[in-house]
């Protein structure tokens, strides 16, 4: 074997050790990165733990609606209108908990009016149904449409087994949900930041 030979399988080996140990260290630095990086992110449990949201809702304009997540469930934050506020008065025959009396979804003390919230404008709540656990859909706008009844005043539609909510969260008669809509614990850190899974501290 010629010595030009020889150099070239050496130089060869030699590349293949440094590319071997280089893809090696680069390896172990990810894996030491990695577990670095992922301390500063919420643990699993942190998440399931449900730690309380703030929700800035200083832009919801009337009418306007926002979805935060809590407890991995989505929660509503709507701007209810004068007219959607007014409607409401108007429901209470037709509804099978006007009063938010039932307790498999209890209703927080401060919710429990008709409105179903601290500041009459602003409903806070659970966007899934109580039936078997869909995510019912914005149906605003007033008057009849498909689905809905012809004096229909504006609401939530679960469009898997037809349960309908107000604009309060509260179902109406003879629908397969067997509750309202929950209200989940919050409170007003300002006039316009809500925090939400926490109730006010006494």
């Amino acid at each position: 074997m010629s010595e030009a030979t020889v150099d070239a399988t050496v130089d060869s080996s030699r590349r293949t050790w440094l590319i071997t140990s280089c893809a090696m260290g680069g390896v172990g630095a990810a894996a030491v990165a990695v577990p670095f990086v992922a301390s500063f992110q919420p643990s699993e449990r942190a998440k399931a733990a449900g730690a309380a949201v703030e929700v800035d809702i200083s832009a919801l304009a009337p009418g306007e609606k926002v979805t935060v997540e809590w407890r991995g469930k989505p929660v509503w934050i709507m701007r209810r209108t004068e007219a959607q506020l007014a409607a409401l008065e108007q429901l209470d025959p037709q509804l099978a908990d006007p009063e938010s009396k039932r307790t498999a979804f209890p209703t927080p003390e401060y919710a429990r009016n008709r409105h179903r919230s601290i500041k009459p404008e602003i409903l806070v709540a659970v966007g899934i149904c109580t039936h078997l656990g869909c995510s019912p859909g914005d149906k605003f706008t007033p008057g009849p449409q498909p689905s809905l009844p012809d004096d229909w005043q504006g609401g939530f539609f679960c469009a898997c087994h037809g349960s309908t909510f107000d604009l309060a969260g509260r179902v109406f008669r003879n629908k397969p949900a067997p509750d309202n809509l929950e209200i989940p614990p919050h409170h007003y850190v300002s006039d316009t930041v809500l925090l939400v899974g926490e109730e006010r501290s006494a």
